[in-house]
């Protein structure tokens, strides 16, 4: 187990997950078994064991039965829940309305990501670094998803979800590190995606980028979540 890092995560947990359609029709992502336990609960135990003492979830579709399952406890880890309300915000939009939950620093990982890797490290970069946003890449080479970063001489020269480039061999980990003054700007009623300030924070020259080595895993779509099973599977 990890020294506790004083930093929380917020989770980004209110997606329709309409490619794990049929499996997510009555139940959101978060809950999708995983070997016999939900996949939150898989995600809180990896970050329990990396140090992380407290999680935001940023919740929308079908958020009230996670918090049902969940409470405000897991082993020790704090739980708060951010709801987007009768309005989905968008990945960017959630994260701007949990701010008050999560301080001045904080994670930003995914709600369909597995990754694990020290977040210790990453934080220690992401101070050096004195910018106001990190982005965790990798290696990918388009093989677990279309790779999306131009990433030479340890910066992220290109980040784009939209346009595929030749020279695009990295791709964004799932997993930020931002302070609160990078979603200044940005309003808290309108909707907006993570991406778009990522790519305001480049522009910027706010974003530094910090390679892993780590594979992902995710469920965002059957194949990911095949592999994750096998992942745990083989693991006994």
């Amino acid at each position: 187990m990890n020294a506790p890092i004083e930093i929380p995560v917020a989770i980004l947990a209110g997606g329709l997950a309409t490619r794990l359609r049929p499996i997510t029709e009555k139940i959101p992502k978060s809950l999708v078994p995983v070997v016999g336990k939900p996949f939150l609960e898989r995600q809180l135990q990896l970050l329990r064991s990396r140090g992380i003492r407290h999680v935001v979830l940023c919740d929308g579709y079908l958020g009230e039965r996670i918090q049902r399952e969940f409470g405000n406890d897991f082993f020790g880890v704090k739980i708060d829940y951010s709801f987007d309300g009768p309005t989905l915000l968008g990945t960017g939009g959630a994260i701007k309305r949990a701010l008050p939950l999560l301080g001045d620093e904080f994670f930003v990982l995914y709600g369909d990501s597995y990754l694990p890797i020290e977040y210790c490290a990453v934080t220690e970069f992401f101070r050096r670094s004195g910018k106001l946003g990190c982005m965790t890449v990798y290696h990918n080479e388009g093989r677990y998803d279309a790779s999306n970063v131009v990433f030479a001489d340890g910066e992220i020269k290109v980040y784009d979800k939209k346009i595929r480039l030749p020279e695009m061999r990295h791709i964004d980990y799932g997993l930020s590190l931002f302070k609160a003054a990078a979603f200044d700007g940005f309003s808290a009623e309108k909707p907006f995606d993570l991406a778009d300030g990522l790519g305001r924070l480049l522009r910027e020259k706010q974003l530094a980028g910090y390679e892993v080595k780590e594979r992902f895993y995710e469920i965002g779509s059957p194949t990911g979540l095949e592999e994750l099973v096998k992942l745990f599977t083989d693991e006994g």
